[in-house]
C-alpha cells in the first residue's frame, strides 16, 4: 500500500499536452485492480483524482467518464467540473474533476441523520433532483445515494460512466423502477412517507400518479431491496471505503475500519484471547466463549467458536465458519431495520488449509433480556404490551423476508431504551422458497409468552 501522501506525475492528454504533478492526500474509494479515488492538490488546488487499475480496459473507462461529465454539463445537470486527465509515468490513467467543498454524500448525510424526518427531507431533495434528470434525458444505471454529493441543499451527480442518455425524456416505468431503488431506504411499512415521496415527484413532472403506477412502484421496491441485500452482502467480504479485509499468516477476516481506526488490527487478534480471559465472561462452554471488554475506547463483546475435532473443523471449512455467517446475518437484519448489536469484525483462524476457530465481534449491547422485564413488577401492562407487539413485529418482519432466526429465547431476545434487540445469530437461516419457510420463531416466542405471563 503507497503511503501518503505522495506525488505523482501526470503526462497530460487533454485538453493540452503537457506535464501536471498532483499531490494525492487522501484515499476516498478502491476498487482493487479496478480503481482508485483520491483527494488531491493541483496547482495549490483542491481536486479529486481517479486513478483506472485495468490497463486493457482503462483507457475506455477514462473516456466513457469524461465523455459523461462533458454530456451531462451539456444538458445542464449539476457534476463536478472535468479539469483534465492523462497518464502517470507507470502508465496508468487518471482523471482530474473539481472537489466540491463543504459537501458530502447523500449517503453519509443520510447515515448521520437522527430522526426520520431529516432522512424523509434528504430523500425529498433527492426525489426532486431525480425529476429534474429524468425529464432531460438521463438515467443513472448505478441508482445510490453515493452517488449523489449535497452541498447546502444542492445537488450534484456522481459517476457519470454509469449514466444512459435519451433522445427525449426518460421513459415512465424506467421513472418509477428508480423511485423505488431510492425509496428503499425506507422503511417499507412506512407507507404514508413513500405515498408523499411519489406525489413529490409527479408534481415535479407534472404526473399523474395512478393506481397502476402505484402497483407498479410497490413491485419494483421489493425487487430493488432484495438486490441491494444481495449487492451489500458481497460488499461485506472484501476491502472497501468502510470495511478492511485481514489475510495474515492464519488469520482471515474483515474488520469494520471505525473499529480499528488507530490501532493494527493483526496486533489485535494475536492478544485477543487473553483479552477475553480478562474481561467479564459471559459463558464458557465447549462450543463457544462470550466475553465483554473494552478495546480501542469501545464497548464490545466478542464469542469465539472453539475448535471440536478435526472433522467438526473440516465441516465449517467447507460451508464456512459461525463467525462469518453471523457477520453476513447482522448486516442482512440491519438492511432490513431489524435491530441488533452492530457488526464490527469476524476472523477465522487457520491451522493449515483447515479453519480451527473463529472470532465474532459486535457492540455491547446494554439492556435487559426478556425474562427480567416480563417477571419485572413495577412495569405496566401497558409498556409489556407495547414491548411485545414490536417483537411480534420483528418476527413477522423475519418472517416477510424468508429468515428465521432458529434460537429465540429469553436470554437472546433484549429490552433497550431504543426498543427490543436480536443477539445470538448462530441458528439463523434463510430459505429462498416461500413453502420451505416455516414460522418456527413465532411459535417459539407465543411460547415463550405463556412461559412468562
Amino acid at each position: 500500500m503507497i503511503k501518503l501522501p505522495f506525488e505523482v506525475q501526470v503526462i497530460k492528454d487533454f485538453p493540452a499536452k503537457r506535464i501536471e504533478f498532483l499531490v494525492c492526500t487522501k484515499l476516498l474509494r478502491a476498487v482493487p485492480g479496478s480503481r482508485a479515488v483520491y483527494n488531491a492538490t493541483w496547482e495549490a488546488r483542491e481536486v479529486i483524482a481517479k486513478v483506472f487499475g485495468r490497463r486493457l480496459r482503462a483507457k475506455r473507462h477514462l473516456k466513457r467518464e469524461w465523455d459523461g461529465l462533458c454530456l451531462l454539463l451539456d444538458r445542464g445537470m449539476n457534476v463536478p467540473k472535468p479539469l483534465f486527465y492523462g497518464r502517470t509515468e507507470s502508465g496508468q490513467y487518471v482523471i482530474v474533476i473539481e472537489r466540491i467543498e463543504d459537501s458530502q454524500t447523500a449517503l453519509d448525510l443520510f447515515q448521520a441523520a437522527k430522526t426520520h424526518r431529516e432522512k424523509f427531507e434528504l430523500l425529498s431533495i433527492l426525489f426532486r433532483h431525480l425529476a429534474g434528470q429524468h425529464s432531460k434525458g438521463v438515467f443513472q444505471r448505478d441508482l445510490h445515494l453515493g452517488n449523489f454529493l449535497i452541498k447546502r441543499k444542492q445537488v450534484f451527480m456522481l459517476d457519470p460512466a454509469q449514466v444512459r442518455f435519451y433522445r427525449k425524456q426518460v421513459p415512465k416505468r424506467r421513472c418509477i423502477s428508480q423511485l423505488a431503488s431510492l425509496a428503499r431506504y425506507l422503511r417499507s411499512e412506512d407507507v404514508e412517507s413513500l405515498s408523499e415521496l411519489c406525489r413529490q415527484y409527479a408534481c415535479a413532472r407534472n404526473w399523474k400518479f395512478g393506481k397502476s403506477d402505484e402497483t407498479l412502484f410497490r413491485k419494483q421496491l421489493t425487487v430493488h431491496r432484495k438486490r441491494a441485500i444481495k449487492t451489500g452482502l458481497k460488499k461485506l467480504l472484501r476491502t472497501s471505503k468502510r470495511y478492511l479485509r485481514i489475510k495474515s499468516g492464519k488469520y482471515r477476516g474483515v474488520f469494520d475500519r471505525g473499529f480499528c481506526r488507530g490501532a493494527e488490527p493483526v496486533e489485535f487478534i494475536k492478544q485477543v484471547d487473553p483479552m477475553m480471559d480478562s474481561g467479564q465472561i459471559l459463558k464458557k462452554g465447549n462450543t463457544s466463549y462470550v466475553s465483554h471488554f473494552k478495546w480501542n475506547g469501545k464497548d464490545i463483546v466478542v464469542k469465539r467458536y472453539n475448535h471440536k475435532g478435526v472433522w467438526h473443523s473440516l465441516r465449517h471449512t467447507i460451508k464456512g465458519s459461525r463467525a462469518r455467517r453471523c457477520w453476513l446475518y447482522a448486516h442482512w437484519l440491519l438492511m432490513l431495520t431489524i435491530p441488533t448489536a452492530k457488526p464490527l469484525a469476524f476472523i477465522e483462524c487457520y491451522e493449515g488449509p483447515v479453519l480451527w476457530k473463529s472470532y465474532f465481534f459486535t457492540e455491547y449491547v446494554a439492556g435487559r433480556t426478556l425474562r427480567e422485564f416480563l417477571g419485572n413488577s413495577n412495569i405496566s401492562n401497558q409498556e409489556r404490551s407495547r414491548q411485545i407487539q414490536q417483537i411480534e413485529k420483528i418476527i413477522h418482519r423475519l418472517n416477510a423476508y424468508r429468515l428465521t432466526h432458529g434460537d429465540l429465547k429469553f436470554s437472546n431476545i433484549l429490552l433497550t431504551d431504543e426498543g427490543p434487540v436480536l443477539t445470538d445469530l448462530d441458528g439463523m437461516r434463510s430459505s429462498r422458497l416461500s413453502f420451505m419457510h416455516s414460522s418456527k420463531d413465532a411459535a417459539r416466542f407465543a411460547q415463550l409468552k405463556d412461559e412468562a405471563l
